[in-house]
């Protein structure tokens, strides 16, 4: 029996000796353990602290669109438009209204400040043949203005007021020619005893006479003659107001009026103005008269020919005689 343990006690030390010779051959890489292990991804985006953004500074409200408007003529701002004080970012189609009215206005003036269209003082010639000069037409294009406000409405800007002017339409070497040729001609009466009616007609009479219409001028009977007041000679007598008469200062201008109608009737012209007297008036045929009044109605036509003519004035008892005459190389035109 003692036998038995010796040998099973030498056996187990002769293995247990082979096995710890065969593991110390053994070559372990020890590199590999000096290598930093990985960290699940998890805790590196836990280790990364996060920067907070800068808090972004509040955008300031543009400012609001302002037009200047410019007079080209003399190069002056006349007026600082704001759209939005007119209703342009609330309610487009009342904008649009105000700014029509704003153009008509200034295009045509107020009660209390003129506008800038003007009518044509139309050229003339003196006792001696002489050339006194009138001035063109302006006018301002109020839909070409509103349009540009419109444009500009948005972003604001500068614009230029779109201004036309119109000089007379005649050579100045004409001038002297112009009365070669009776064109057309036209005579009224009236009663040589009405002392006041006729000195009115002749005052008027004499404002008209040599008066030089160009070719595209506008002839306006109230601007040419002026007012009719006592300061400028004018007398009371008989008009016709609402169908009836009454004394008035200037009465029987119509008279003069009227004539000049039936004279230029016969040429080429466009009328512009053009009114009847509410009752027949005896002196011109029923619906061929031209009734005005100084700051009201007026008589205005355009001469549409391509040449001047001139208009004489012919004063006499008892009659009023309205000449048109030209230049001898344009009487072609005419006919």
């Amino acid at each position: 029996m003692l036998k038995k343990w010796i040998f099973a006690l030498i056996l187990f030390c002769s293995i247990g000796l082979l096995g710890c010779g065969k593991q110390s051959s053994i070559d372990i890489d020890t590199t590999q353990l000096t290598e930093p292990l990985e960290q699940p991804a998890a805790n590196a985006e836990a280790q990364v602290e996060t920067e907070p953004e800068p808090e972004k500074e509040p955008e300031p409200e543009p400012e609001p669109a302002v037009i200047t408007i410019i007079d080209p003529t003399s190069d002056k701002i006349i007026h600082t438009l704001s759209p939005n004080d007119f209703g342009y970012d609330t309610d487009i189609v009342a904008y649009v209204a105000k700014i029509e009215q704003f153009a008509k206005e200034l295009a045509r003036g107020t009660a209390g400040k003129p506008g800038y269209d003007q009518r044509m003082i139309l050229d003339k010639l003196d006792e001696h043949g002489q050339v006194i000069k009138g001035s063109p037409l302006i006018l301002l294009r109020e839909s070409i203005l509103v349009e540009r406000i419109l444009e500009a409405s948005a972003e604001g800007g500068t614009i230029e007021l779109p201004i036309e002017v119109f000089e007379s339409g005649y050579n100045p070497e004409d001038a002297p020619h112009l009365g070669e040729v009776t064109i057309a001609t036209y005579t009224t009466y009236f009663k040589p005893s009405d002392t006041n009616r006729n000195k009115n007609i002749e005052l008027s009479a004499k404002a008209i006479n040599n008066t030089i219409v160009g070719s595209g001028d506008q002839f306006s009977f109230n601007t040419v003659v002026g007012p009719r007041d006592e300061a400028s000679g004018y007398q009371p007598a008989p008009e016709i107001i609402n169908k009836k008469l009454v004394m008035g200062i200037g009465g029987g201008v119509c008279q003069t009026s009227s004539t000049v109608f039936n004279a230029v009737d016969q040429l080429p012209v466009k009328y512009i103005e053009w009114h009847h007297h509410s009752i027949d008036i005896g002196y011109v045929p029923k619906g061929r008269d031209a009734t005005v009044s100084y700051g009201g109605l007026d008589f205005r036509f355009q001469n549409t020919a391509d040449a001047p003519f001139l208009i004489k004035t012919i004063y006499g008892d008892g009659y009023l005689t309205i000449e048109i005459r030209t230049a001898e190389k344009y009487v072609e035109i005419f006919k």
